[in-house]
């Protein structure tokens, strides 16, 4: 029987005996891409080349390529784990083909090499083909029908609908026709009485889909037209994980050995077995595949956090941790422990993660710890709920205060379900449903982009020459209008540009148009889309067809560039004082600030950024010339020393940026020397995640800007001190002699709080044996507060304090001591005050020994102390 990692290599070896370049999978975590927060599939590493932003360097590639999907066709989250084969992250085998061999190859080899070479019965093999479509005027996919037909019988030929037979790279663009390959792995009795391909595309676990070809012949343009591409593409996906469960015998993608050695550590960890209970298998299938989607995103550079890619995978952790937590009764942190075992089984394949077990291992525990946290601070808030609940003679919970506990908190909502039923209560499901679907309404409205189609002006491909001039003479290629969050925009694509797009951590350039008549567009920004700058303007020059001059702001982009050299030196600076264990982990560059993530497990001293600061500065001052190098081989850039970043795929061929001994391969914009940056000031440092800390820092005029507001708050402090000569030694004197006379006047205070607690205590009124203080009038807050509590002292037992009193501001505050032996008896300050906060448009409470609550109507304050009485009877 193959393992995974031969049927892995097979793959590989298989097409490369076709002639097809093996490449390294790309990052699982997208950058630069604005379309894609995660690799959803094995094509999207190729996307410049589908789209013709870029010529092919190989006709024909094969990969193995790590993917994440949370969303979409068959990739419900919350599905993952209830069945044998859904996954978040899979292993996708693929091979491509731009402009060389299309659907007979395609065909062909799949054939081959699913039964030739892994000897897979064609018996129990379907394929799909695209049906056709009238609306779309398509017909039946015949050709691909007919290459199949030489290896299936037509039984096991189906026709399939555009949903599961024609792909499309989204809304617009490259599209096409496909063919799946499905595999029955049903007993022979179970063959005997419904065929397999009744079953094809009907979700049976075990009548699956394992390989799509698609034929991309078509593009699709914005109104829905479809119109032939020029090169047609060959993309293919196989899914590993389907695969390996086909060759190896079993009925469930968790009983093959890609995720066996995983469960098996969950059930020694927990000393729980696999097999016995539902809910039990479920949590470890849960576990054993979130555990993979988390490590390989720590590796790619992306940690949890709290938006965009960062919440998806704290989100999938911390699905994870809920399933320990509830069904395998792990209280504390674990999953981290899982991390060793999994790079025994993957780490081959994909070396990464061995390069930052360390890193996955700390973030994981530190984000297991702090959710754990949170899940027992859910169960004390939902406990609180149901007590409130239940007082009120309510048996549901509202779906709000679910949502709240569900969306602010991050508490699974199907644990709130879980403790409600234990407590015998339901929850507003409708309500809850509701505001769900608001969330999202909102979420969709912001990220709704409407695009036009691209406006071909003129034919070519950009050139980007900014790293060498900031102004060029240029032609629009094409552009589009952009509708997003209701606002409209331009995106234009230039011949010639020397405007950098965003990418990299660098923020994009901005500038302008300049007609040959001297009118002038503005470009406000510049991104990075599918290989190519895109320019982006609030409207378009009069005449598109002119030839332009791109000018880019040169101050912006000067002050850009300090900032990104600065960051070099500062990563080089951090590893001589901090050591060589200090990566970068990312980076934000504008204008006025840099951002700095590196790998480091404490906290910095004063000591050490004050090292850092200097030697950074030092190689400032020495203005070290730029040493640039573009279009180097990849083995070259790391025989010079390159450091490669963090979570970042390069090609072959690659730009490597030094300053003397600081060697980094970049593609960012960099000052001619390091003395162009001036001064690099380090303002702050703290933690972003388990093991990465960041530095902010800001260069030149920002830093000289700085200095002068430092400068002039010291001026200011000395001229409040008469400018004497030792400044320090008299704010030290004046802090010293502040605190002994807060000392003092707390001491008065206090004095004068008893004094006035015995005066209210002497007009104190007994009523059926209770001692009744009342406080109106004018009193502060503070005041109010400290009376109740030292006529508490005073008079300890059988004692209600009740006061109705408002600040200089005209604010009302009701305020109720109970003493502790009336509380006993059912007397109840928090119900109290919220009772006749109404009364005064407020609310507030507390415990039932001692509540306030403030409003706003002061002329009802007499009613409300009024209220408070009769509620406690007195």
């Amino acid at each position: 029987m193959l393992t995974a990692k031969q049927i892995r290599e097979s793959y590989k070896e298989f097409f490369r005996g076709k002639g097809h370049q093996i490449v390294p999978s790309a990052p699982m975590v997208v950058k630069d891409d604005p379309t894609l927060m995660f690799t959803n599939a094995g094509m999207n590493q190729f996307k410049d080349i589908i789209l013709g932003n870029v010529a092919p360097k190989y006709r024909r590639v094969a990969d193995s390529q790590k993917c994440l999907r949370v969303s979409g066709k068959h990739n419900d989250l919350e599905e993952v784990g209830m069945d044998t084969y859904h996954h978040t992250m899979f292993e996708m085998l693929g091979n491509w083909s731009f402009g060389d061999y299309f659907k007979k190859e395609a065909i062909d080899w799949a054939w081959e090499y699913l039964v030739d070479v892994l000897k897979l019965d064609p018996a129990n093999l379907y394929a799909t083909v695209f049906e056709g479509s009238e609306a779309e005027g398509l017909g039946r996919d015949d050709e691909a029908a007919s290459i199949w037909e030489r290896h299936l019988p037509q039984g096991h030929i189906i026709n399939g609908n555009k949903h599961d037979n024609f792909w499309e790279m989204g809304d617009t663009g490259p599209c096409g026709p496909c063919s799946e390959i499905h595999i029955d792995l049903r007993s022979e009795e179970e063959k005997a009485k419904i065929p397999g391909r009744e079953l094809v595309n009907h979700d049976h676990p075990q009548v699956i889909e394992i390989w799509n070809l698609v034929f991309m012949q078509y593009n699709r343009k914005a109104d829905g037209s479809l119109e032939p591409l020029p090169a047609k593409v060959i993309d293919t996906g196989m899914g590993f994980e389907r695969l390996c469960m086909a060759l190896q015998g079993k009925q469930s993608n968790y009983d093959t050995d890609v995720f066996t050695p995983l469960i098996g550590k969950i059930a020694e960890l927990s000393g729980l077995s696999y097999g016995k209970d539902a809910k039990v298998d479920i949590a470890m299938r849960v576990i054993a595949d979130h555990v993979r989607t988390i490590s390989f995103s720590i590796a790619d550079a992306q940690l949890p956090g709290n938006a965009k890619a960062g919440y998806v995978i704290r989100r999938i952790l911390r699905r994870a941790v809920r399933y320990a937590y509830t069904f395998l009764e792990q209280k504390q942190a674990f999953m981290y422990k899982l991390v060793d075992t999994l790079i025994e089984s993957m780490g081959d394949a994909y070396p990464e993660l061995e390069q930052q077990r360390e890193l996955i291992m700390r973030v994981i525990k530190e984000e297991e710890d702090a959710f754990l946290r949170t899940l027992e601070n859910g169960i004390r808030m939902l406990d609180s709920a149901i007590d409130e609940a239940k007082k009120s003679g309510r048996s549901e919970i509202s779906g709000k205060e679910a949502f709240v506990l569900y969306d602010t908190y991050g508490f699974p909502l199907d644990l709130t379900e879980l403790i409600l039923k234990e407590n015998g209560m339901t929850l507003d499901h409708a309500e809850f449903d509701a505001e769900m679907a608001q969330q999202k309404a909102r979420a969709r409205n912001a990220a709704a982009v409407e695009t036009d189609d691209w406006t071909v002006v003129n034919e070519g491909e950009q050139e980007f020459v900014g790293y060498d001039t900031l102004t060029v003479d240029a032609k629009i290629l094409r552009y589009r209008k952009v509708k997003q969050k209701k606002q409209e925009y331009y995106q234009v694509i230039l011949s010639e540009t020397p405007f950098y797009g965003e990418m990299g951590g660098q923020v994009g350039d901005r500038g302008v148009l300049v007609a040959p008549d001297g009118s002038v567009t503005e470009i406000y920004d510049t991104k990075r889309e599918n290989g190519i700058n895109v320019h982006l303007l609030k409207q378009l020059p009069a005449d598109v067809s002119l030839t332009y001059k791109a000018v880019v702001d040169g101050d912006v982009r000067m002050a850009i560039s300090c900032n990104h050299t600065a960051t070099h030196l500062l990563h080089e600076a951090l590893r001589e004082v901090l050591g060589t264990h200090v990566e970068q982990r990312g980076s934000f560059v504008s204008p006025d600030v840099l951002r700095f993530d590196f790998s480091h497990f404490q906290k910095l001293t004063l000591e050490e950024i004050s090292a850092v600061e200097h030697l950074a500065n030092s190689r400032v001052r020495q203005a070290i010339s730029l040493d640039e190098h573009r279009h180097l081989p990849i083995a070259e850039a790391r025989n010079m020393g390159a450091m490669a970043l963090f979570g970042e795929k390069y090609g072959d061929d690659v730009r490597v940026v030094r300053y003397g001994s600081s060697v980094e391969l970049c593609g960012g914009t960099h000052v001619a020397n390091t003395g162009n940056i001036g001064m690099i000031k380090i303002m702050s440092e703290s933690s972003v995640a388990a093991g990465i800390r960041r530095i902010e820092a800001i260069t030149g005029l920002n830093a000289e800007l700085e200095f002068e507001k430092h400068q002039g708050i010291m001026r200011e402090i000395a001229a409040m001190f008469n400018n004497v000569p030792n400044l320090v030694g008299a704010l030290r004197h004046a802090v010293e002699e502040n605190a002994e006379l807060k000392k003092q006047a707390e001491e008065f205070f206090q004095e004068r709080v008893s004094n006035m607690a015995n005066e209210l205590l002497g007009k104190a009124r007994s009523i059926n044996g209770i001692t009744v203080v009342e406080q109106t009038g004018l009193r502060m807050p503070d005041v109010v507060k400290n009376l109740a509590f030292k006529i508490r002292e005073k008079s300890p037992e059988h004692t209600v304090f009740v006061g109705a009193t408002y600040d200089p501001t005209n604010k009302p505050l009701l305020t109720v001591m109970v003493s502790e032996d009336l509380v006993k008896e059912g007397m109840n300050a928090s119900v109290t005050v919220r009772e006749a906060a109404k009364l005064i448009q407020g609310g507030g409470g507390g415990q039932p020994g001692f509540a306030q609550a403030g409003g706003k109507n002061k002329d009802s304050i007499a009613n409300a102390f009024d209220k408070m009485k009769q509620i406690l009877g007195i």
